[in-house]
């Protein structure tokens, strides 16, 4: 016990030390290098000049390259990828720091060449490049921007994409329905990066796709009589969308990506670079940057709320009290973020009041259920001595109540979004982006929360639901895939939890299958480890190395499934009592993700608080 008493007070000893005079903590969330890309091209084409803040961005991509040329979106992800190697190339050509007779360059292109050029892209990538020039729009836009006048009655309408979808989705219709480019004789030559036949944003031919596009197609005729009047009605009805949802920093909900596009779709409606909409956009992209190892990253969000919300929790798990100094302050910032103002997600929830957290301390109007969960653990113990509090967490349990899909399960954003009619749609990983679907993490993590911290009784039906969602979508292997960590690991840690939080006996099949899959898969230093490849093929794929945030989920579903402690518990205790100083690229591998096979997340927060928590859990039930 004594090694574990000694790792939960250096973890509390950091946490002290880092956090911030507002009480908050802003460990970076770090997302590899595409926003770094962007925004270097961002600046280029609006010829905004900082150069320090581009020259840093360039020296963090050129770090990142691989040996044959590429960029990975992490460690193991095979010979690296296309698209971010498209955009690493562009950007470092664009930033001046790099000429394309570099050899470094030279490997670039070859390897760009080698896997089909820039046809062979993601979707977003060549939206990029069709922005800046480098590859033609369509010429007849399949999903026309009169797609955004359906009403929210009709079979697909714009409120049945996610809240994520759709930010980007708006202005993405709206440089589409322009074919908008921004013409610059500077910018670099792509020209031989491309295929020799003609190139275009292309749209699938494939018969599922054909149905949803016909089907929009003759909605739109139905309510249309006047197609210009339609047209402009519809570009108008988009911006103002964008207009209604750009958060005080001038982000758009706080994404980069949605706002990068944003800023694009404003130029293609007539606004001026120097437009104040646009300058106080660059501006919150510009706030969002951070230092990692000496090198500014741009961050896709900031991160602020939904570690402050963990780390409070952790540090009172640990034997923190409520009103000793650390937590009080966090508390106190977390009170001061929640929302208090009616978002997106009142459509499909008209009843509920306001009352949720969103993840960074940016948003105002986009809240979810997990950091609202995570807000009100946090302050449980203020809740039962303090008015204010209080009052706070009666919101919050009525928000994340009235979230509850209709099958049972918990979505991130927004109640009942799941028409997997959009699936359809030629956009890659369309689940990952285009619905918000219940899933094992978000349900598992809601279950524990109103099991361990309110009086809901056990066979409640909100429980019971919840519990028969979960029981209902674990995979033959044993586990649960999770939507917003990797994979395996945090979607079974997060149903193991919940269900027995909400009352389910330990012996029961379900808990016991898990259970064995996660002892299988126990590395042979008592650690776990999982490559986000998981998340690209739906399988299992073991990373061969074990990171302390794996370990700690995989640990925390054993203790809280066990009533003794077994062989394999105390080992992986040993491990994370053992390695608490991982350097190299397992410490800075992602353990969150974003969109499969796109988008993964380095969490700088994960390998502090979730060991902290497993151990203080392990303490509390064995020590």
């Amino acid at each position: 016990m004594q090694k574990i008493e000694s790792e939960i007070n250096r973890l509390i000893n950091i946490f002290q030390k880092d956090q911030l005079p507002d009480g908050s903590w802003d460990y970076p969330f770090e997302t590899g290098i595409v926003t770094d890309c962007y925004m270097i091209i961002l600046l280029r084409l609006l010829d905004k000049e900082d150069e320090t803040l581009i020259h840093s961005l360039a020296n963090r991509i050129i770090k990142k390259q691989r040996p044959n040329g590429s960029w990975s979106l992490f460690h193991d992800e095979g010979d690296g990828n296309l698209s971010a190697t498209i955009e690493a190339y562009y950007a470092l050509l664009f930033s001046g720091l790099m000429l394309e007779q570099n050899p470094k360059m030279q490997l670039a292109k070859t390897f760009i060449i080698s896997q089909g050029g820039l046809h062979q892209a993601n979707t977003f990538t060549k939206i990029m490049l069709a922005i800046s020039g480098h590859y033609k729009w369509p010429e007849n836009i399949q999903i026309p921007i009169e797609f955004i006048l359906l009403p929210n009655s009709f079979l697909v309408n714009l409120f049945d994409v996610s809240v994520f979808c759709r930010a980007n989705f708006v202005p993405i219709l709206m440089l589409a329905d322009y074919k908008y480019t921004i013409n610059r004789s500077d910018t670099p030559d792509l020209s031989d990066l491309m295929e020799k036949r003609e190139s275009k944003l292309d749209f699938s031919d494939d018969l599922n796709y054909r149905s949803i596009v016909n089907l929009i197609q003759e909605g739109i005729e139905s309510l249309m009589s006047l197609p210009k009047e339609a047209r402009e009605a519809a570009l108008s009805k988009a911006e103002q969308y964008m207009m209604g949802r750009i958060e005080p920093d001038g982000t758009l909900l706080s994404y980069f990506s949605a706002t990068f596009l944003m800023v694009f779709a404003m130029l293609a409606r007539g606004y001026k670079k120097e437009h104040p909409i646009i300058t106080h956009a660059i501006q919150g992209l510009k706030s969002m940057v951070c230092t990692i190892d000496g090198d500014n990253h741009v961050q896709y969000t900031t991160a602020n709320v939904w570690n402050t919300t963990l780390i409070s929790y952790a540090l009172q798990e640990a034997g923190i009290g409520y009103q000793e100094s650390v937590v009080q302050k966090a508390n106190h910032y977390i009170l001061s973020r929640q929302h208090t103002k009616l978002g997106d997600w009142a459509i499909h929830n008209s009843r509920a009041l306001p009352g949720g957290w969103g993840f960074s301390h940016i948003n105002t109007m986009n809240p979810d259920v997990d950091d609202t969960s995570a807000a009100l653990r946090a302050f449980r113990s203020a809740a039962q001595n303090n008015h204010t509090y209080l009052q706070s967490w009666k919101l919050g349990i009525q928000w994340i109540i009235s979230m509850q899909n209709r099958d049972g399960g918990w979505p991130a954003f927004e109640r009942n979004v799941n028409n997997h009619f959009l699936t359809w749609l030629p956009i890659e990983e369309a689940e990952d982006i285009l619905i918000d679907p219940s899933s094992a993490d978000l349900t598992g993590r809601t279950l524990h929360f109103l099991g361990e911290t309110t009086t809901l009784k056990k066979d409640h039906p909100i429980m019971k639901q919840g519990i028969n969602w979960l029981l209902d979508h674990q995979e033959n292997a044993g586990y649960w895939p999770g939507r917003w960590g990797i994979y395996y690991l945090y979607g079974t840690w997060a149903a193991i939890t919940g269900m027995v939080s909400a009352g389910v006996n330990i012996k029961h099949p379900a808990i016991q299958k898990a259970l064995r899959w996660i002892l299988t898969i126990q590395n042979k230093d008592g650690g776990w480890g999982e490559s986000c490849r998981s998340d690209i093929k739906k399988q299992y794929i073991p990373l061969t190395t074990s990171t302390r945030t794996h370990t700690a989920w995989a640990l925390d579903a054993l203790i809280a499934a066990s009533k003794r402690v077994t062989p394999e518990i105390r080992k992986g205790i040993d491990f994370l009592t053992s390695n608490n100083e991982q350097e190299d690229w397992v410490h800075h591998y992602s353990n969150g993700k974003g969109m499969a096979g796109a988008f993964y997340i380095h969490y700088h927060s994960y390998d502090l608080i979730w060991p902290l928590l497993t151990l203080s859990h392990y303490q509390k039930k064995f020590g």
